[in-house]
């Protein structure tokens, strides 16, 4: 059974009209990098609640929340609207394997998502986990226009400190953007230019992550598959571990 903090929202940064970034303050709580909790608020005598996963890092004292405004959605407009100085329900424990700790080890490490899904693995690289294991991390965002591109400063900070380590690569499927790439992920990496762009290979020794859109996601894994990089399972450790964000 949930239990759940009270939060106060700190603040509510809009990255443009419909993705936001909701940073809430509790009662301090251990969770892994890469997991999730659900978010309340008091509705028609009740409480709706949506799971959002934490984008920051295990030790920041605020809680940040990645997310994009569902127009006839019940849940995301509300989360829009709110102001610093409101309070927030927030559920415990945390919940979800999606982490670090899951992912066997290898030579290189690629964080591949879609949308709001680049938020739990910047709360990983917060971590030393994916430095100390992996000597090339690939950060592979893709979203629609470059207006959707959060983060950016953090992500720059992370490039800068870790060279050679730490490849960015964004992806904006329809407007160009210096520096991006344009497609379907799945599409890219069938093409290698997406392994072209952050010069390495997808080989067993490579660990793929994939979060966001299902479809990417499906697509991505039968690729992936083929190319002979399997799903990784607790039972049979393997080379691709996923999470659907909606």
């Amino acid at each position: 059974m949930a239990q759940w903090l009270t939060g106060e929202v700190i603040e509510n940064y809009a990255w443009n009209q419909e993705l936001f970034s909701l940073r809430v303050r509790t009662q301090p709580f251990e969770f892994i990098a890469g997991q999730f909790v659900r978010l309340g608020l008091p509705h028609e005598g009740g409480r709706v609640q949506r799971a959002y996963s934490l984008v920051n890092g295990p030790d920041d004292n605020v809680l940040d929340f990645l997310v994009n405004r569902v127009h006839d959605g019940l849940f995301s407009p509300l989360l829009h609207d709110l102001k610093a100085g409101q309070t927030i329900e927030v559920s415990q424990p945390p919940s979800g394997f999606f982490t670090l700790n899951e992912v066997p080890d290898g030579d290189s490490l690629w964080l591949i998502s879609t949308g709001t899904g680049i938020g739990p693995y910047l709360s990983m690289l917060c971590t030393d986990i994916p430095w100390q294991r992996f000597s090339r991390i690939h950060l592979i965002h893709a979203v629609r226009y470059s207006a959707d591109l959060a983060y950016q400063r953090k992500i720059l900070d992370w490039v800068e400190a870790h060279p050679g380590q730490l490849n960015y690569q964004p992806i904006v499927s329809r407007e160009d953007y210096p520096g991006a790439l344009r497609g379907r992920i799945p599409a890219l990496i069938e093409s290698g230019e997406l392994q072209r762009a952050v010069n390495d290979v997808l080989d067993e020794r490579a660990q793929v992550m994939l979060c966001g859109n299902p479809e990417m996601i499906r697509d991505a894994k039968v690729l992936l598959n083929d190319m002979g990089l399997p799903k990784n399972l607790r039972r049979k450790p393997g080379n691709v571990t996923m999470e659907h964000y909606w």
